[in-house]
């Protein structure tokens, strides 16, 4: 991990382990539900104040916390259009795994690339330290994968080009 992004996840880890501070709330609205308040927004003295935590403009966390629920949102670093391109193809990749990731959301927060649902049933059944942990190594491990493809992607348009060039220089 590189020293200009270790503050940033120290910072994320920080503010998520202080937010996953959930409990069983039913709903106020209807009896003998308990659903998502960050989700339903049924209630507004159940929702609590959301944090932004920004590396710069092109990276950045929305930590969005209630009282029986939590939405993380990342925002992944992408400097230019390739890197675009293959953050949106990865996020639509894990998105549609969801189910297997069972906090992932199937769908973003808008403006963001992937987000997380975490609920109180979440942190009853998942150790709450594992869970932080398993969101900071994702963060880490989407910079690298994504940066790794990039290369990737570079190298083999260099190899195309090389032997295209080549059939017009014989």
């Amino acid at each position: 991990m590189s020293n200009t992004l270790r503050p940033y996840l120290a910072a994320v880890r920080s503010t998520l382990t202080a937010a996953l501070t959930l409990e069983n709330f039913s709903s106020q609205v209807v009896e003998r539900h308990n659903k998502p308040e960050v989700e339903v927004r049924g209630s507004k003295e159940v929702l609590l104040n959301p944090l932004t935590i920004s590396r710069n403009e092109n990276e950045r966390v929305l930590i969005e916390p209630s009282v029986n629920s939590i939405r993380l949102s990342i925002k992944i670093k992408q400097s230019d259009e390739i890197e675009r391109i293959i953050c949106h193809k990865f996020a639509r990749f894990m998105m549609q795994r969801a189910e297997s990731f069972i906090v992932l959301r199937r769908k973003p927060v808008p403006g963001y690339d992937i987000s997380f649902l975490i609920t109180n049933v979440h942190t009853e059944t998942m150790l709450k330290h594992k869970m932080v942990d398993f969101i900071i190594h994702f963060m880490e491990e989407v910079d690298k994968e994504i940066s790794e493809m990039k290369l990737s992607v570079n190298a083999r348009a260099r190899v195309v080009a090389e032997s295209y060039l080549t059939a017009f220089n014989s």
